[in-house]
């Protein structure tokens, strides 16, 4: 049982485990997270583990998500010139270019939670996909936050009864880090935009786009591309 510090300090006693500095067995759990990551290691762990049930039914998922997403917020349909007409949830869950969209926006998601182990290229994904939307014609940065909700009803819908009350937390947490992240990529986008007369913002959104946008895909990416 326990780690091999377990062993090395049960093998020596209380005088010798001192004065040869064995490491304190909290030392044994697992290593802690980036200081940037509002989640622990355990809940990181977690995070991973349920998003797998996720990841096998991505585009049920993000379907119901969007058809959340129009249910509250029916003014954004307007954004979206291929499924605009779709006005009764039976359209919209039939329409095979809303399904084409909600797979990119799930699986922009799926990337940046599969990043959540190395940070800086998350920072980098998710940042690349928030400034893309700078080329949304009518999209407000406001938007990326329409879709938490939906996003958390679409999850709870699939995990069923795995959705429980301490995932549901750790699934809010995450999703709050990713819409905070595209909100500083989209802001980040209009400083540049400033700093290099408009240079820096295009550039900037066609990288991640690529993974994002390529979708309009970021998370509130979700609400819009104007296609």
């Amino acid at each position: 049982m326990g780690c091999e510090l377990t062993k090395l300090a049960s093998g020596s006693n209380g005088s010798n485990s001192k004065s040869n500095n064995v490491p304190s067995l909290d030392a044994c759990g697992p290593p802690p997270t980036d200081a940037r990551l509002p989640l622990t290691a355990k809940q990181k762990y977690t995070m991973v583990a349920s998003w797998k049930g996720i990841s096998r039914a991505m585009e049920t998922t993000g379907i119901t998500m969007f058809i959340k997403l129009f249910e509250e917020h029916a003014d954004l349909l307007n954004m979206f010139s291929k499924f605009r007409e779709l006005k009764t949830k039976e359209e919209q869950a039939t329409s095979e270019e809303l399904q084409e969209h909600a797979n990119k926006v799930m699986n922009t998601l799926d990337e940046g939670i599969r990043g959540l182990d190395d940070l800086d290229t998350f920072f980098e994904f998710i940042h690349q996909v928030g400034a893309s939307h700078r080329r949304i014609p009518g999209f407000k940065q406001e938007y990326f936050w329409r879709i938490e909700e939906p996003f958390l009803t679409a999850v709870s819908t699939t995990l069923g009864d795995r959705y429980t009350q301490n995932v549901e937390g750790i699934y809010k947490l995450t999703i709050k880090f990713i819409i905070e992240t595209l909100v500083a990529g989209y802001e980040a986008s209009a400083n540049n935009n400033v700093d290099s007369g408009g240079a820096g913002g295009g550039s900037s959104g066609g990288g991640g786009a690529g993974g994002g946008a390529g979708g309009g895909s970021g998370t509130g990416a979700a609400t819009s591309r104007a296609s």
